[in-house]
């Protein structure tokens, strides 16, 4: 088993990669992965029931994380696309594939698997290549999503029905009677889930969250999507859908973002080994050897999916390209597809055969689908004789849930807050996200847009749309932190990084970390009060303003270093890099009489001046020569001041 699970990741790895290079989804990688370790290809794999159940697990977070998706705020604002165009398009898909089916000699209930694997498409390909595209904002892309989020929705029916139909193959009144229990065992497993999920598991969560501890939130992640995919097996159900009805239940709440990105990792792998087993009940030598068939089956769900989006768009009055358009985007079939292909395969209600050529079909469908979203424009445009492509992009609004020119702020203190209040009042989109469960909850409560998680994740990151943003806060008291979410965001976007911190000690790491600007609050602190006494003192706005401005672009020069005292309650690290004044008067018989600056030779301070018989000079040149009783300001970290202090006065000389 071991060896098994070593052999199937190394040669998905190498897959993944290859394809990658290609641009074919890691889908078809997996999938091919399959075919070369199966029975049908290298035999690699014998035992494939152990495999099998690490790749249900896979499909349990699969749904979990689609429920985490699922948001009724979101499916109401576009229930009309999502009702009408969906819901539409998944009967009249599903309707007409039953009837192609019956016809070509399958069982009534072999041929509505078939239609419900064939109606699906492909959720994370068409998202992932919409983004890339940067088409997300297109009205093409709002019908896209509507008719998949009611796929998705329709897969927890038939994931109830597909046992029903093995179990009762052929007596219609007995179905109906399993289908009419499992709704009420379904009712009440709804029930039972969300009534834990509203009541119970956010008390739960922030507890947890409270511990600040990443294994303990990552554990409970799993084990509630698990319990909840137990208690609806127990039911007679499907797992999947407890563990949908659980994301669904936390979805709503502030934690989405973070049990997310706990849990990817986990559905990654073990969707990667799903797809696997998919690809091993692939039988190519028989797919090659029958051919004809697959392009038959190929061409008439494509055209047949391409025609019924067209039309139904079309009667709901979208135009006809925006029509078109999405009916290439879907024509592929889904992920959610080989679910219901490997669960009817496993419960032996479709011959191994069909299902080999259902997944070819699948599998040719999905490396199509870059191509179709990529040229889609070209096509539509010589499907309808049009001489070039019509300029109007036909931009609607970002959908629900969606980020687009915003600004994320990363901390919500008192300067997370007073930064998000300003972005408010001026109409600027923003998003706030936070690791404290007791300030996101009350911030929730007060109507404030936030989110739960740790902003030093990628995944989170890009959940809340990083490679879109205008610009991200960062509002950390901690510099290290800041200096890991830098380098996380900086490769990610091209957007501008603002880093607020305490003082001017840590101002030049975080620059070079990629911050494009950081405002240490002392100096902007002092700057404010300089500010009001030039005001008081009759000075103009202007002047003042000015002075604002050239001080910041200067990366307040004239606020760098300051004399300690003897009360300055300052840490000794903080001491050894904060920047300090020191006077130093020359002496008859001090070293650096009657040399230049430059053959003095000071290393890691400046001379902010020199003054000389009551006379202030602050421009110390290189060829400025020392004379006794000059008295030298010093500018730098402790440790360089004190060394410097000694080689102007000849007690360290080298």
């Amino acid at each position: 088993m071991f060896v098994d699970i070593i052999l199937l990741l190394s040669i998905a790895v190498a897959l993944v990669a290859l394809f990658q290079r290609i641009q074919l989804p890691p889908i078809l990688a997996y999938l091919a992965t399959g075919i070369i370790a199966g029975p049908y290809g290298f035999q690699l794999i014998v035992e494939q029931a152990d495999i099998e159940l690490f790749a249900e697990l896979g499909v349990v977070f699969l749904m979990f994380s689609l429920g985490l998706e699922f948001s009724l705020p979101r499916l109401l604002s576009m229930r009309h696309l999502v009702l009408g165009l969906g819901g539409g398009q998944v009967m009249s898909v599903g309707l007409i594939f039953t009837m192609l089916g019956i016809f070509a000699s399958l069982y009534w209930s072999q041929a509505f698997v078939v239609a419900s694997a064939m109606l699906m498409s492909s959720t994370a390909i068409v998202i992932k290549q919409l983004a890339e595209s940067k088409l997300l904002n297109t009205r093409m892309s709002k019908l896209s999503i509507s008719v998949l989020l009611f796929q998705d929705i329709a897969v927890v029916p038939f994931l109830i029905m597909i046992p029903l139909l093995a179990q009762q193959s052929g007596d219609m009144m007995l179905i109906a009677e399993q289908m009419g229990w499992a709704l009420v065992k379904g009712l009440f497993a709804v029930s039972l889930i969300l009534s834990v999920g509203r009541w119970i598991l956010p008390t739960v969560f922030k507890e947890i969250a409270l511990t600040r501890s990443d294994e303990l939130f990552v554990m409970s992640t799993l084990l509630v999507a698990l319990i909840a995919g137990l208690i609806t097996h127990w039911l007679g159900l499907s797992m999947a859908l407890g563990a949908f009805l659980a994301g669904m239940m936390l979805g709503e709440g502030p934690y989405r973002h973070q049990l997310e990105a706990d849990i990817r990792p986990f559905r990654d792998v073990l969707m990667g080994l799903f797809f696997i087993t998919i690809g091993m009940l692939l039988n190519l030598p028989s797919l090659l050897a029958d051919w004809p068939r697959l392009v038959i089956v190929l061409t008439v769900m494509m055209l047949t999916k391409i025609i019924l989006v067209f039309v139904l768009a079309k009667s709901l009055g979208e135009s006809s390209r925006n029509a078109l358009s999405t009916g290439l985007v879907l024509a592929q079939m889904g992920e959610f597809g080989f679910v219901l292909l490997a669960l009817a395969g496993k419960l032996e209600l479709l011959p191994l055969s069909l299902i080999s050529t259902l997944v070819g079909v699948g599998v040719v469908s999905m490396a199509m689908t870059p191509w179709l979203i990529n040229c889609h424009q070209d096509i539509v445009r010589r499907l309808m004789f049009q001489s070039k492509v019509v300029p109007k992009s036909g931009l609607s609004p970002p959908l629900p849930g969606q980020y687009i020119d915003h600004v994320i702020v990363c901390g919500y203190g008192r300067s997370g807050q007073t930064i998000a209040r300003f972005l408010k009042i001026e109409g600027i989109p923003y998003t706030v996200i936070d690791r404290d469960p007791v300030r996101v909850q009350e911030a929730l409560n007060g109507g404030e847009k936030i989110e739960f998680g740790d902003a030093s994740r990628r995944e989170i990151q890009m959940m809340l749309g990083v490679d879109k943003a205008k610009s991200i806060i960062i509002t950390f008291k901690d510099t290290e932190k800041a200096i890991e979410l830098l380098k996380i965001v900086k490769p990610l976007t091209e957007a501008k990084v603002l880093v607020r911190t305490t003082d001017d000690s840590t101002m030049q790491k975080l620059q070079d970390a990629g911050a494009t600007d950081v405002v240490p609050e002392s100096l902007e602190g002092s700057l404010m009060m300089v500010s009001h006494v030039l005001a008081i003192s009759g000075v103009p706005i202007k002047r003042i303003l000015k002075r604002l401005q050239h001080e910041r672009q200067g990366h307040y020069n004239h606020l760098h270093g300051f004399y300690f005292g003897g009360e300055s309650n300052i840490p000794f690290e903080e001491s050894e890099v904060l920047e300090r004044l020191h006077a130093i008067r020359l002496e008859l018989g001090a070293y650096a009489i009657g040399k230049t600056v430059t053959e003095v030779k000071l290393k890691e301070v400046s001379y902010r001046a020199v003054r000389r018989q009551g006379v202030e000079l602050t421009h110390v040149h290189p060829d400025f020569m020392f004379e006794a009783g000059d008295v030298i300001l010093l500018c730098g970290p402790s440790r360089y001041v004190k060394r410097a202090e000694h080689r102007l006065l000849g007690d360290w000389p080298g």
